[in-house]
């Protein structure tokens, strides 16, 4: 499986290794035809540069260069260091769903008695029998035109090895919030290719949570990752988005939400880990009277280098969304939010708003902040913001002369920052949870 995916030096590289790969992926029939089509939309466009306005800010053709081949099923070697890492990490009172470099392991997962109404399997299942959710496996891959369709998003689906289905039935309250951990333990660079979906019925309710980290020795990586949600009417989805990954890994990831009418989705993401990291997020307003809150911190120090794409597409009337991106900036990081907010002809009565700020901590960091608004209708209520700036040095020297060092203060004034996002998570243990996160970044940068 040594093959790179892209190779710069050549043309031809990514159809010779997908060639290679194309039989020892899962399934096959119908879901290896899917896969050939994916990948023929990803060979097409190569990796996303800066010429492609969505990633102008993004170039991966400078930042990862090529993609590595998919890592080997985890050894025992790998799966001990997984589970010594998992000890770290892991979350009292939440259902472990574990991912050890792409492949799902169930001796470290929590399958044990999942309760009426949630059924829990796995994606290599479903593609080794010949289906995928009975759906086409291009769902989400992007738009099947390739002009207009997302080359990471089809590179997942073509190279898409091992995730999580998890279905909920209608009115189900899952009490016990769901953690799907990725972790990375293969003793040399890899790729992980996961994909996830969870389909959540009417008037159900869950919490969800992802974690991405590293066991010990592991570096050099990249995490391939994709996430389809699919919220029906009524529901209540709260999902949580940690990123703690080795700081030479690159952690590309997509979701995609499609809310049903009335549903109420709250999202928070935090990025402190790997080298090179972008998350995107896309989601449809499908039914009338959906709100979602869709909230973010990136903590960046060192060449670190992170993006947070949103896109909010609201078609339907009475839709609500609100925004609010955090951004830390230390030594020489870069940061990146964008975020559109779409409001389509019929979405009458949309109330949109967005604010993202960012820190900058030294003269060398740069945040690039791009908020926009498109909007074909006319009663609507809808806005934007961003700024930029330092840390308050009058704030510093009131700090500092009752008694606290110039970290302590700053890691002070940092906390209060970013708290106005991490107070957006409803649950006050994931609220912990994020700000333990936060703290283990300060306490890193001290």
């Amino acid at each position: 499986m040594n093959v790179a995916v892209t190779k710069p030096a050549s043309r031809d590289a990514p159809d010779q290794a997908f060639a290679a790969l194309r039989d020892r992926l899962p399934g096959a029939g119908k879901v290896l035809g899917a896969r050939q089509r994916a990948f023929d939309l990803y060979a097409r466009r190569g990796l996303p540069h800066r010429r492609m306005e969505d990633w102008k800010y993004t170039d991966l053709r400078v930042l990862m260069r090529e993609v590595l081949a998919p890592a080997p099923t985890p050894d025992r070697a790998a799966l001990d260091a997984a589970e010594k890492a998992l000890k770290t990490h892991a979350i009292k009172g939440l259902r472990k769903l574990v991912l050890v470099d792409g492949a799902f392991v169930r001796e470290l997962s929590d399958l044990e008695n999942p309760g009426e109404g949630l059924q829990i399997r796995t994606l290599r299942e479903v593609l080794e029998g010949g289906v995928w959710a009975g759906d086409d496996p291009l769902i989400a891959a992007g738009n099947s035109d390739p002009e207009k369709s997302d080359s990471m998003m089809a590179l997942n689906a073509a190279m898409m090895t091992d995730g999580v289905m998890i279905d909920i039935a209608d009115g189900v309250t899952s009490a016990q919030p769901l953690h799907i951990v990725h972790i990375a333990a293969a003793a040399k660079p890899a790729a992980m290719f996961t994909r996830s979906q969870l389909r959540l019925g009417k008037a159900a309710t869950v919490t969800l949570v992802e974690s991405f980290i590293a066991a010990e020795g592991a570096s050099g990586y990249q995490v391939h990752d994709a996430l389809t949600m699919q919220v029906g009417d009524h529901t209540r989805l709260d999902h949580v988005r940690l990123v703690e990954d080795s700081r030479d890994a690159f952690n590309i990831s997509s979701a995609t939400v499609r809310l049903g009418a009335r549903a109420h989705i709250n999202t928070f993401a935090l990025t402190s880990g790997a080298g090179v990291s972008r998350y995107q997020a896309f989601v449809e307003f499908a039914g009338e009277g959906a709100h979602a809150e869709t909230h973010g911190v990136n903590l960046l120090n060192g060449r670190q280098h992170g993006d947070t794409t949103m896109f909010l597409d609201h078609a339907v009337p009475n839709g609500t969304s609100r925004e609010i991106f955090r951004a830390v900036v230390d030594d020489r990081a870069h940061s990146v939010f964008q975020g559109r907010i779409i409001v389509q002809p019929k979405a009458q009565k949309t109330d949109a708003r967005m604010m993202t700020r960012a820190l900058l901590l030294s003269d060398e960091a740069e945040a690039d902040n791009k908020p926009e608004l498109e909007i074909f209708a006319d009663d609507v209520t809808c806005g934007h913001g961003a700024t930029t700036g330092a840390l308050d040095e009058s704030l510093l020297f009131y700090l500092r002369a009752r008694g606290l060092s110039e970290k302590e203060a700053q890691a002070l004034l940092i906390q209060a920052f970013v708290g106005e996002a991490i107070e957006s998570i409803a649950d006050h243990h994931l609220r912990d949870l994020a700000s333990f996160a936060a703290g283990r970044w300060l306490a890193a940068r001290s």
